[in-house]
């Protein structure tokens, strides 16, 4: 008996170390978001949740129905998603005034990610963080200014070089993150 409590005790005190990704000692995330994730028809594809982290805004991606390949996703400076070409979006979230790319010399946008792959059955399930955005308000970073902001997802690859937005075609689906 007394070993099982032993064994308890120390799966229990395990449990209190904290861990690379952990929880602030406030024992509260202050600043997560989810968003449904549409395309040009205005059609749910699926939703990106986003919680803020000490290495930056971790986004989780779950999406569906899209055409397999490498595809650009940014962060864009208007939370508006009116389809079918999402242009009410605006530019990328750009507060240090930039050039687009992360091989660019003049770049990179706050709002640049890396590109995301979509499979063969037109599925995406991605973590990226960006230590580049906040989802404290009243930072120039913020993506949650007055107007919010969107992430947009584009029909191909960013090539992390050509300016305004990586030469990745146009805008396919889209989120609003108020």
């Amino acid at each position: 008996m007394k070993k099982w409590m032993v064994v308890c005790v120390a799966i229990l005190i395990s449990g209190c170390i904290p861990q690379k990704d952990s929880i602030p000692v406030s024992g509260v995330i202050e600043h997560s978001l989810a968003t449904t994730i549409v395309d040009a028809t205005g059609k749910g594809i699926g939703s990106a949740e986003l919680t803020e982290t000490e290495s930056g805004v971790r986004i989780h991606l779950m999406l569906k129905g899209l055409t397999p390949g490498v595809k650009a996703v940014h962060f864009h400076e208007v939370g508006k998603c009116e389809n079918p070409k999402f242009t009410t979006s605006g530019s990328h979230v750009n507060p240090a005034k930039k050039q687009h790319g992360f091989e660019n010399p003049k770049g990179f946008h706050a709002g640049d990610l890396p590109n995301l792959t979509v499979n063969e059955n037109g599925e995406v399930d991605l973590e990226i963080t960006s230590p580049h955005v906040t989802l404290e308000k009243g930072k120039s970073n913020s993506l949650l200014d007055d107007d919010g902001s969107a992430l947009v997802i584009h029909e191909k690859a960013d090539d992390y070089v050509t300016d305004p937005s990586g030469n990745s075609g146009d805008r396919i689906a889209c989120g609003v993150l108020k």
